[in-house]
């Protein structure tokens, strides 16, 4: 199999040089590096075309969605390799990814553990996520945490050309463009693996797209992952369209509230302090909860350890992650 690195460029002459280092040294030899200069502005153009051995796409800045589609509609690989101009790959990434596809033919993206290369204080909140993107690592598990976050950080991922193909490339609007498209790809019954080694080094730079852009904000997040999540109930919830949220407080029923837009039904929320909201909808204490049999639960408490608590409260209640509840917050 061949496999075609797809890596847009914009103003990352500090950087870029030590990314296209860790890709040249990949054990994987057949391997294209498809370079996309977005319209810089500093050196990064120059630097590029000092550059053998890269497929160069020089376009004015039309923002990286534009500029990946650009590299998938060039690229000749087999497999599709995701790379960002200020992240490091390990020699046996490609190698070892490309492998796990190899081995796994239903499996259509695989990611990695990733290296967090920022500052774990000043940055406690990316190095939290990357924990926890890092403890998802079988099928089942990444699919069931979708509605949480994105189960994958973005330059750490390799997927087949087909599904490009079939299910569509990358999308523009007022979404984070990769979230989008994982969640686009599993709704239509695309299942995700990782390899179970530290493969990419991931750093946090202050200037990153999901620190600057509206794009990549909380809002954006819950609105993208809406869509997708109320398909999902859909197809999954045998009480469709009512759901029990977990979790009463402002912002939960703030987002919760966007699933109503789809046609989902809240009957009511789970909070530990009972009460009726003014728009006549109960909340109700956890130990109140009807049996798995009665009702579909949605916990959207946005606190990892409120997470597992939750967990171990319905198993111990007998419901079952994916049949009649999962996370989304």
């Amino acid at each position: 199999m061949s496999v075609s690195v797809v890596m847009p460029v914009y103003n990352a002459e500090a950087t870029l040089l030590e990314a296209l280092t860790s890709l040249r040294a990949q054990t994987f030899k057949s391997l294209e590096i498809i370079v996309i200069n977005d319209g810089s502005t500093d050196g990064t153009l120059d630097l590029l075309r000092q550059q053998s051995g890269i497929k160069l796409l020089d376009h004015s800045h039309r923002g990286i969605t534009s500029a990946l589609n650009d590299g998938l509609a060039v690229a000749k690989g087999n497999y599709i390799a995701r790379m960002d101009a200020d992240d490091f790959s390990l020699p046996e990434r490609i190698e070892k990814q490309a492998s796990f596809l190899d081995a796994f033919p239903d499996i259509g993206i695989v990611g990695c553990r990733v290296k967090f290369g920022g500052n774990t204080e000043q940055q406690a909140g990316y190095a939290a996520y990357v924990d926890w993107i890092n403890s998802l690592m079988e099928p089942r598990d990444i699919m069931l945490s979708r509605f949480i976050e994105s189960p994958f950080a973005h330059p750490s991922t390799m997927f087949r050309r087909e599904l490009f193909e079939e299910f569509g490339a990358y999308r523009e609007g007022p979404f984070p463009e990769d979230y989008e498209l994982w969640l686009r790809w599993m709704d239509q019954g695309v299942q995700a693996g990782k390899v179970d080694e530290e493969l990419l080094i991931w750093n946090d730079p202050p200037n990153r797209l999901s620190r600057t852009d509206k794009r990549y904000s909380t809002d954006a997040f819950y609105e993208t992952k809406a869509q997708y999540l109320s398909k999902w109930l859909e197809k999954n919830n045998l009480h469709h369209p009512n759901i029990i949220v977990w979790g009463a407080g402002r912002i939960t029923r703030k987002r919760a509230a966007i699933l109503e837009r789809y046609g989902i039904c809240i009957t009511q929320y789970i909070d530990l302090k009972p009460r009726t909201l003014n728009c006549g909808t109960p909340v109700i204490h956890y130990d109140k909860l009807p049996a798995p049999e009665t009702c579909f639960v949605l916990p959207m408490v946005g606190k990892r350890g409120a997470r597992k608590k939750i967990h171990t409260f319905l198993k111990k209640r007998g419901f079952s992650n994916g049949t009649n509840y999962i996370f989304a917050a």
